[in-house]
């Protein structure tokens, strides 16, 4: 069954066409990754699909509910991280998951929550004073108390450092072994190849390609290899976008192991 459809699918901001005519669809129990460049209109999709925008035209169905019209129910069974996530400072993620499960009504335990997203050791620590990789685990530990069948992750990763990154890698793709379906924006190519089943490539409000990230190598990719190395999902996006990606103007590239 699908998770999350979308048919043709647009916004625009005056005369700028931010979501330009896209369709996708994203299965129950899979990674789903939407993958572009700084305005190609990913976060204004989820935006959408989390019920938080209203879109111009299109069909739109999340766990079969129209985000927009009926977006008190969807929210009760979703899960988001926000980009840029922060929390208040002088409380602790034990503190925060407490309140949140207040507002939604519900009885969690807050150290396995924070087990499962490997933050136990510092659950008593106040928000300010946690690590940038921690504060995105507080985000998706929270995105957790309500126990959602569908996860938003907007960018979750950016700006960490890469031991942080892998560690957040780890924690989703153990959610995913649960079951859960995930929606990830990223700015990394590393991180869609890894993690993502699928992958649909943005740019300028258009999805220019859609497909797993072996099948999307397959197709667009040079087909060379040498020595052990062979394309990469990098290699695809500079071919179809026409340049490599970028992160607050620095080239992002696949780290090497």
């Amino acid at each position: 069954m699908s998770a999350i459809e979308v048919q043709s699918l647009k916004k625009h901001y005056g005369h700028l066409m931010a979501v330009d005519d896209i369709s996708f669809s994203v299965m129950s129990g899979e990674i789903f990754s939407l993958l572009g460049p700084n305005g190609a209109g990913k976060t204004t999709t989820v935006e959408i699909l989390e019920g938080l925008r209203q879109r111009d035209s299109g069909e739109v169905q999340v766990l079969g509910m129209d985000p927009w019209k009926q977006g008190y129910n969807l929210h009760l069974k979703i899960g988001v991280i926000p980009q840029g996530f922060r929390f208040f400072d002088k409380s602790t993620p034990r503190e925060a998951l407490k309140y949140y499960a207040d507002l939604f009504n519900v009885k969690v335990d807050p150290d396995q929550i924070l087990r499962e997203v490997i933050l136990e050791d510092s659950k008593d620590v106040i928000f300010e004073n946690l690590s940038g990789g921690q504060k995105q685990k507080v985000g998706l530990a929270l995105a957790l108390v309500n126990t959602p069948e569908l996860l938003f992750l907007d960018e979750p990763t950016t700006g960490l450092d890469p031991q942080a990154r892998r560690t957040m890698w780890h924690v989703i793709q153990e959610l995913k072994k649960q079951g859960r379906t995930i929606l990830l924006t990223t700015h990394y190519l590393e991180e869609a190849q890894l993690l993502a089943d699928k992958v649909a490539i943005m740019n300028k409000g258009k999805i220019i390609a859609a497909g797993s990230p072996s099948e999307l190598i397959e197709k667009y990719g040079s087909g060379k290899r040498q020595v052990m190395v062979s394309d990469t999902l990098e290699d695809v996006f500079v071919k179809l976008v026409g340049a490599p990606i970028e992160d607050e103007g620095n080239v992002v590239k696949p780290a090497v192991s």
